[in-house]
């Protein structure tokens, strides 16, 4: 019950603080990361030339310019970035997501599949055959399977679940969905979550929609914690019990 207290009372303070403390990056324009070289999303490996025909041939269409809505950055970022502008440029965005989520998910399920995607001993010509294959197979667009050759040609296949969870984060901010976690000790009862993402949807405003995650951390005490837009929100009672404890160290002299 008063774990239920506590969720319903910090419901309305979170969005007092959000008021306050409006969401900056929502509305900031949108900068192009520095996507990667030409060459690298289309190989020219005399071995693999279709790799290299189909890719082009689907990403260059009179060299359409197409903006990234998110700046990422690091090795996972830039290839996401790449990818989503390859796949934005094919008019495949949808499949070519549910297609690279799709294998994410087989390597997790597969422990034989996981290892052969992180084990840089295997040759390139066979990384990138089974690649291949695994495509092949399952009806890939040609988008998503060179961009796997490539991955498996520069032995970045173990890379592939940051890469699709950044492929994701571009795919939502394109639809103009924002991702917030809420972590609370007990699930939120319906009426609170549909407060709480009113609350959140008031803040971003219109055309944003909110896609809430909801997760249960019996160690916070009580409270919740809203993580969305690289902002953190923290009412739990364990932080303010923290707060507390340090306020009651200080010597009295300072306070």
């Amino acid at each position: 019950m008063a774990a239920g207290r506590s969720l319903r009372s910090g419901i309305p303070l979170l969005r007092k603080i959000l008021t306050v403390d409006s969401v900056s990056s929502a509305s900031s324009t949108a900068h192009r990361s520095t996507p990667l070289p030409r060459s690298l999303l289309c190989p020219t490996s005399l071995t693999h030339p279709e790799f290299s025909r189909t890719y082009c041939a689907a990403a260059a269409p009179k060299e359409q310019k197409v903006k990234v809505p998110l700046t990422l950055f690091g090795l996972s970022g830039n290839y996401a970035s790449a990818l989503y502008i390859a796949a934005v440029k094919a008019n495949a965005l949808e499949k070519v997501e549910t297609e690279i989520l799709n294998l994410v998910e087989s390597t997790k399920k597969s422990p034989i599949f996981s290892q052969f995607m992180k084990d840089l001993s295997v040759p390139t010509d066979t990384r990138v055959k089974a690649i291949v294959d695994i495509c092949d197979g399952a009806k890939f667009a040609d988008i998503t399977k060179n961009f796997l050759v490539v991955l498996a040609e520069n032995g970045r296949l173990r890379h592939l679940e940051s890469m699709a969870k950044r492929f994701s984060e571009l795919t939502m901010a394109h639809k103009g969905e924002i991702k917030a976690t809420v972590t609370t000790v007990i699930p939120l009862p319906p009426e609170e979550e549909k407060e709480l993402k009113e609350t959140l949807q008031d803040v971003l405003g219109h055309g944003k929609t909110v896609k809430l995650e909801q997760k249960i951390d019996p160690s916070i005490l009580g409270g919740l914690v809203v993580e969305f837009s690289q902002k953190v929100f923290d009412m739990s009672i364990r932080t303010r019990a923290r707060q507390m404890e340090r306020f009651l160290r200080n010597p009295i002299d300072s306070i």
